[in-house]
């Protein structure tokens, strides 16, 4: 059964840049598209960005766009959210969660049904 882990969170200052991981485990990530999702506190969900079965990135949030990139590793099983320029509303949970259809058209929380535990991004001076 798969199962995701993310990791890579931390405290930032504006501007700067991270990069988070997204490892799966019991199943390969092939033929999964893998979203990542984030939530602030008081806030709901809100879908940042995606990576389809072929390797293509779709960027959910219109806040990200230019900024935020994913991409898969196959190989590593592990998919990446790399946010650069980061902001103070950036800040949140951020979660990876997979989609078995592999595709990344619909940014539904509900067409995700494996989920990670999340991980703490914070964006502060």
């Amino acid at each position: 059964q798969l199962q995701l882990v993310e990791s890579g969170g931390d405290l930032v200052q504006p501007g700067e840049s991270l990069r988070l991981s997204c490892t799966a485990s019991g199943s390969t990530l092939d033929g999964y598209a893998i979203g990542w999702f984030r939530q602030a506190p008081g806030k709901l969900r809100e879908g940042v960005s995606c990576v389809d079965r072929s390797g293509a990135n779709v960027n959910f949030a219109n806040s990200v766009k230019g900024r935020f990139t994913t991409s898969r590793d196959n190989a590593k099983n592990t998919v990446y959210l790399q946010m650069n320029d980061l902001r103070s509303e950036d800040t949140a949970v951020y979660y990876c969660a997979a989609n078995p259809v592999g595709l990344c058209v619909v940014v539904a929380t509900a067409a995700f049904d494996t989920w990670g535990q999340g991980t703490q991004v914070t964006v502060s001076s």
